[in-house]
C-alpha cells in the first residue's frame, strides 16, 4: 500500500515541475520577444 501512495506524491511532484517549467519557458519567450520588438532605452541608445 505504502508503494501506491509513494508513486502517487512522485507523480504529483513531476506533475507541478514538468508545469511549472512548461510556464517559465513560455514566460521567457514571451518576454525575449517582446524585449526585441519594443527596446527599452538603453538599448535604444545602443542600436544609434
Amino acid at each position: 500500500m505504502i508503494a501506491v501512495v509513494w508513486h502517487f506524491w512522485l507523480g504529483l511532484i513531476l506533475l507541478v515541475v514538468g508545469g511549472l517549467a512548461v510556464v517559465n519557458l513560455i514566460i521567457g519567450y514571451v518576454a525575449k520577444v517582446t524585449m526585441t520588438k519594443y527596446p527599452n532605452r538603453k538599448q535604444r541608445k545602443a542600436l544609434k
